[in-house]
């Protein structure tokens, strides 16, 4: 019974985990790089979760193989392909924030959220 439960549910508690620690890291951090950081852990666990959920137990490969009939018996590839879409967004988002950091830094010789939030006021 535990080791069903365990083998079942163990990946969904842990992308679970993922997401709160990213949260967290957003929510409680001042450092923007921190921030970035936690945005990443974050998107880790979404592509994590989509791709579990695309897994399909006993199915095989979606390339045409000789004696495995119905649709019911391949994987959808589109999970996969969407997540792959998400894998260089994520990339891409984390780029631009690491530029638009530079910047931050170079303007306010900072990265701590309340000293730029102060910076911003003068």
């Amino acid at each position: 019974m535990m080791e069903n439960l365990m083998s079942g549910y163990l990946i969904y508690w842990l992308i679970g985990v993922l997401f709160v620690i990213g949260i967290h890291g957003i929510i409680q951090k001042n450092n923007f790089i921190k921030k970035i950081m936690a945005m990443n852990i974050m998107q880790v666990a979404v592509i994590i979760f989509f791709l579990v959920l695309g897994q399909k137990t006993g199915a095989t490969l979606p390339i045409l193989i000789h004696g495995v009939e119905g649709a019911e018996n391949y994987i959808n590839p589109l999970p996969h392909a969407l997540m792959l879409t998400a894998i260089v967004v994520s990339l891409s988002t984390t780029g631009v924030a690491l530029a638009l950091l530079l910047r931050i830094q170079k303007h306010f010789d900072e990265l701590e959220e309340p000293d730029v939030l102060r910076g911003m006021d003068q």
